[in-house]
């Protein structure tokens, strides 16, 4: 039997991954009853940027990350399953739905807590977007994501055209929480940026400061977790030694629920007002009651011109909202 020649070898491409590991004490949210939403989307980051390598044999960054649904809490000390697969690509792009399990450590029985997809784009040596292999589905599961990534992007395009086209940055009463510190060098990646996944957690932690300070109901303050986090858009990398800010502000809230907007910004510390948007989103915080169902939450009522308009939008983008249907993680989990 010959040996095939280098050129006319198969380069073997994995669609999917699945990680598996036990949280960490540095995982646990503020009041120690849950793993923090933060965490979660760092690991959701960090199985979705191997998925993509793996599939493009090139680097990766993340550009999107939408319909963060965290079904249920963590708890502290659980095992922990990520599983990624690849949905669709594009011509430099890869879409990747990611499923997060969790289960306790004496049973070993992994339950879904946190589903959402992803979009990276894979980029040459010089840092331009570069074409990737094209994906195909084989299997019932495979045909039915990938028709699931596709009926999403119409309305991802319209979420992300509203989002761009409002001014979050204007003057506000509203209520708001203002972090700034400099990227340290733990956080690189191999592209000498900060991971996708820590600039998640970093907003993570600047809307529950501030979802937390509005619910200033003593211990249901600390109570409050995110339940969703949808149109995180990444415009520019963010680069170790950085000063950045990250701003959160309530934009509206529901009987049960606090709507928050956060933009992560960044400058070079010598030109610390020169700041460039790097990422933008909202994501949903709750109170939960001793019963598992939401506590009323204190509404905000806007009174500027600015507050009244980012009320009204954020409005609108709940009701797009509605028209996504989430991704059972049933359907993921299938082979």
């Amino acid at each position: 039997m010959t040996t095939p020649t280098l050129e006319a070898r198969t380069v073997r491409r994995d669609d999917r991954i699945t990680l598996r590991f036990m949280t960490t004490p540095a995982d646990t949210a503020a009041g120690g009853r849950s793993v923090a939403a933060g965490s979660v989307m760092e690991w959701i980051d960090k199985a979705g940027y191997a998925c993509a390598v793996g599939w493009s044999g090139a680097y990766c960054v993340t550009a999107y990350v939408g319909n963060v649904r965290h079904r249920r809490a963590i708890a502290p000390g659980s095992l922990i399953e990520v599983q990624a697969r690849l949905v669709h690509t594009g011509r430099t792009s890869m879409h990747v739905v990611v499923t997060v399990s969790s289960a306790e450590v004496s049973t070993r029985e992994y339950t879904p807590a946190t589903t959402c997809i992803l979009i990276f784009v894979a980029k040459d040596a010089g840092g331009r977007p570069t074409e990737v292999p094209v994906w195909t589905p084989v299997s019932r599961s495979d045909r039915k994501l990938a028709a699931a990534a596709l009926d999403r992007i119409p309305s991802r395009t319209e979420i992300k055209s509203l989002m761009l086209g409002e001014d979050y940055g204007a003057p506000t009463e509203a209520p708001s929480v203002t972090m700034r510190f400099l990227v340290p060098p733990g956080v690189v990646n191999w592209g000498g940026k900060a991971h996708g996944g820590t600039v998640m957690r970093w907003i993570d932690e600047a809307a529950y400061a501030c979802a937390a300070s509005w619910a200033r109901d003593g211990d249901a303050a600390s109570a409050a977790v995110a339940v969703y986090s949808g149109g995180i858009h990444f415009f520019a990398p963010v680069r170790i030694g950085d000063l950045v800010e990250v701003e959160a502000r309530i934009v509206y809230t529901s009987a049960h629920s606090m709507h928050v907007s956060i933009r992560v910004s960044s400058a070079d510390p010598r030109m610390p007002h020169d700041l460039t948007l790097t990422t933008q989103c909202l994501s949903v915080f709750v109170v939960p009651g001793e019963d598992g169902v939401a506590s009323p939450v204190p509404q905000w009522v806007p009174q500027t011109a600015a507050d009244l308009r980012l009320h009204e939008h954020a409005r609108d983008i709940i009701r797009l909202r509605e028209d996504i249907v989430p991704i059972p993680a049933s359907l993921t989990l299938e082979p």
